[in-house]
């Protein structure tokens, strides 16, 4: 019966270690990266360069900014990527998910125009809570490290999402 006490001990004492270190795990905010620093700029400059057009609003699935629209326009994602290295996206909002409308991330050979931000990820559930989200992610089959932003409308509704990350090598 001290064995079975034991070992039953044993077994609570892992489990509970276990559990402890996962929610710990859950609670900790990502960790920074020596790509964390580009990121937050990159995405600062996303964000400068749009303030200049004008307010964001969607029209017809459209994501505006002032009256430039930015589907299918490339010029200010791919001039970030020149600039810092990175890949670069606008997101949309549709229903209750995000659709990339402008990017220079890559699937199959072709801009991921028209793929959705992951329903089941952390991103659109920090977003939906109104908060930024920056770590590792997956995109479409492949890990980034990651930094993504709400796109606030004049009423202050989320209407979209910045993006800009690198590809992790693996």
């Amino acid at each position: 019966m001290i064995r079975y006490s034991l070992e039953h001990s044993v077994k609570l004492a892992i489990m509970v270690s276990v559990l402890g270190f996962a929610a710990a795990c859950a609670s900790t905010p990502p960790a920074q990266t020596d790509q964390s620093a580009q990121i937050k700029e990159a995405l600062a400059v996303m964000e400068s360069h749009t303030e200049k057009l004008g307010a964001p609003t969607v029209v017809e699935g459209s994501l505006l900014f002032g009256t430039t629209r930015m589907n299918e326009n490339y010029e200010l994602v791919d001039s970030l990527k020149a600039q810092f290295g990175g890949t670069a996206t606008f997101f949309v909002k549709k229903g209750d998910g995000f659709i990339r409308v402008s990017t220079n991330v890559m699937q199959d050979g072709h801009r991921a125009v028209g793929t959705q931000l992951d329903p089941n990820g952390p991103v659109i559930a920090a977003i939906l809570r109104g908060e930024s989200f920056y770590g590792l992610t997956d995109i479409l089959g492949s890990r980034y490290n990651t930094g993504y932003e709400p796109i606030r409308n004049a009423a202050g509704d989320i209407i979209g999402i910045y993006y800009f990350g690198y590809p992790v090598n693996q």
